[in-house]
């Protein structure tokens, strides 16, 4: 389990294609803090380390996660939003994230708030994609509170520290992005579609 409290980034070094699958090759500055089989969200997706050579580490992506994630949209010298697993024992400063992305969504505007950032995204409409206003939504792995939502688009504004310590500062309009969307919503949603 996650929190969406973004660690750091790590950067694209090689991607390597294994029958359906992709290796990952990251540098990172927590690459020594790492063990292989560990879980690591990149993004928002949670991938297992498999190899780990001097300060880069290699993650598999099958191709469920490809066809559900922006991962396969990756090139070499991309960086990704990443976060170890949350501790038992620790603070639980964002909201339940599971590194389960649900779908992708793209970036339809971007606003200069002057101090801040307005970022709008639009997803396909499905019955299961709930948010709410003041609500939860993972972002490339960032949990984030949802400031206006309609059935297929929504908006969310970024502090600098958030914009300066993420791949944020790389979303433009039509950048796709992953979308975990909050458990209890989607709980909730199965919930009343069974009735």
């Amino acid at each position: 389990m996650f929190t969406g409290i973004i660690e750091t980034l790590a950067r694209v070094e090689k991607i390597e294609n294994e029958n359906s699958n992709i290796n990952f090759t990251f540098s990172s500055k927590l690459t020594n803090e790492l063990k292989i089989d560990q879980s690591v969200a990149h993004n928002g997706v949670c991938l297992t380390v498999v190899k780990i050579e001097g300060n880069n580490y290699t993650v598999t992506a099958i191709n469920e996660t490809l066809k559900r994630t922006n991962l396969g949209t990756l090139k070499p010298g991309n960086h990704v939003n990443i976060e170890r697993c949350m501790p038992a024992n620790g603070r639980f400063d964002g909201h339940i994230v599971q590194g389960h992305v649900d779908t992708t969504a793209k970036c339809i505007e971007v606003n200069d708030l002057n101090g801040s950032w307005e970022f709008v995204f639009e997803h396909e409409k499905n019955k299961n994609f709930v948010t709410v206003e003041k609500g939860s939504i993972t972002i490339n792995g960032v949990s984030l509170t949802v400031v206006r939502s309609t059935d297929t688009t929504f908006s969310v504004h970024i502090i600098p520290y958030t914009f300066e310590h993420t791949n944020f500062k790389e979303i433009k309009v039509g950048s796709l992005i992953n979308l975990e969307f909050d458990i209890i919503g989607k709980y909730v949603a199965k919930m009343l579609s069974l009735k």
